[in-house]
């Protein structure tokens, strides 16, 4: 298993460009296809369940377990994002503007905007 966070990265920007090829596809071949076709509502209905049966792995304390519901919640998440037309950066670049930042005065300075 690679232990750098740079290289591991790499695999949900590919991951990203495998999904968003996906749009416009034929639903009969492709199951991320078939997600677009039904709309954001069922991509984001799909994003939550897959939350939910994350936290019910993480209480349940199988790593292993943990571990498979998190790729498919970072499967659903990318979904959406490629659904709303995001792009991995555009999180990246969010993420760096909170590098450094205490938690609790992040969310103090978005309860002010």
């Amino acid at each position: 298993m690679n232990d750098s966070p740079a290289l591991d990265a790499q695999i949900l920007d590919r991951l990203f460009e495998t999904i968003s090829s996906r749009k416009g596809a034929d639903p009969s071949t492709s199951y991320t296809a078939k997600l677009f076709g039904k709309g954001m509502e069922k991509c984001a209905q799909k994003l939550g369940e897959e939350a939910v049966e994350t936290v019910i792995a993480a209480v349940g304390g199988d790593k292993g377990e943990l571990a498979s519901e998190s790729a498919d919640l970072l499967y659903h998440l990318l979904v959406v994002w490629a659904a709303a037309g995001i792009k991995p950066q555009e999180v990246y670049a969010a993420l760096e503007k909170r590098e450094g930042r205490s938690g609790l005065d992040e969310k103090a300075a978005r309860k002010k905007s």
